[in-house]
């Protein structure tokens, strides 16, 4: 049975998935669908029902499943296989108790559709806007622990993964934007309604841009989530659990903390965070390497590097929807975000 959804479950796929989330075998399973997370990068479902074994017991679920059609990211071709390739591999194997992914009972490729079709632990947890500050400073120390140990041991898993993003794809990302005429002419023009102080904290980044490429890359080269914000991030049971990791690979320590502060996260506590969370990732990184050399962590510039004209590329689309109070909101929120991130410089 299915609630009014175009999608159709193959049976004997999602008795292949529960068999493996129950270590039972399962013959038969009813199920209905909602849809979690819509658009054309992935098709994400809650799936439930009942279970059937083959002992005649009944089994409550709840898991989700994830189809990933082929697209194109901008510098990173291969993202849209990544979350399979990483879940048929060992890769798991360097996760914690603490510090988990959600597990996969299935995955599988289908080559001609270039379709990726995910089954896995649905988490029920604390997420997105409802992190609290402690579960924000816990998740960037826990961060810190994984980063800090695989830099440390090098583990062989590690090395075996092919398909990893590159380790210049957040100066490369930075470039394009940069390029783009339509925000690097708005933030210079005098029909610019942003604040013309934050313009400048924009501008500046672009003058001091080689400047602060080579501070950066005297960073540690750290496996990066590369989509650590709040939406990612599950609390549960004293546990971090992380979702969505279709853009992982190398790069440098602390991009993922620039993420955590500043992508879509909580304005009116990111500095309080800013000020919790970069301590905690370090205190968290040299419990497996010294790190004690590091006097500049970057992370203000990686924040600018990575937002900075995003968020004016949102305040330039702001009003799609033609509704003039969502307009001014949504134009609000993004000054707000800037503002916070300049109160940010001089920490």
């Amino acid at each position: 049975m299915n609630n009014h959804d175009e999608r159709f479950v193959n049976p004997e796929v999602l008795e292949l998935a529960l068999s493996k989330m129950f270590n039972k075998t399962i013959i038969r399973a009813d199920y209905r669908l909602k849809e979690l997370q819509g658009g054309t990068i992935g098709d994400v479902r809650l799936v439930t029902g009942m279970a059937e074994t083959s002992d005649g017991e009944h089994l409550p679920y709840k898991m989700v499943w994830k189809t990933q059609k082929k697209f194109e990211r901008y510098g990173d071709p291969n993202s849209w296989r990544r979350e399979y390739d990483f879940y048929r591999s060992n890769f798991g194997a360097l996760l914690s108790e603490s510090f988990r992914w959600p597990e996969c009972y299935h995955a599988e490729m289908n080559e001609e559709k270039n379709e990726t079709q995910i089954w896995m632990e649905y988490i029920d947890g604390i997420s997105g806007l409802d992190l609290t500050g402690d579960m924000y400073e816990r998740a960037a120390a826990e961060l810190g622990r994984f980063q800090g140990k695989l830099y440390a041991e090098q583990p062989v898993v590690l090395q075996s993964l092919t398909n990893l993003s590159k380790v210049d794809y957040m100066k490369n990302f930075y470039l394009h934007y940069r390029s783009w005429n339509r925000v690097y002419d708005y933030i210079r023009s005098d029909a610019c309604e942003i604040p013309k102080h934050l313009c400048k904290m924009l501008i500046d980044i672009d003058k001091n841009a080689d400047e602060i490429f080579n501070r950066i890359e005297k960073l540690p080269i750290v496996l990066c989530h590369r989509d650590f914000w709040v939406a990612n991030i599950f609390y549960s049971d004293g546990k971090t659990i992380l979702i969505d990791w279709d853009t992982t690979g190398w790069g440098y320590l602390g991009e993922d903390m620039a993420s955590l502060i500043a992508d879509e996260a909580d304005i009116e506590h990111m500095v309080e965070y800013y000020r919790r969370c970069i301590p905690a990732y370090y205190k968290g990184f040299s419990e497996y390497a010294d790190i004690s050399h590091i006097t500049d962590n970057c992370v203000y510039e990686m924040i600018l590097l990575m937002f900075g004209y995003r968020l004016v590329e949102w305040y330039m689309n702001a009003g799609s929807g033609n509704k003039l109070q969502e307009t001014d909101d949504e134009r609000t929120l993004y000054i707000h975000t800037l503002q916070k991130i300049h109160e940010l410089r001089n920490m």
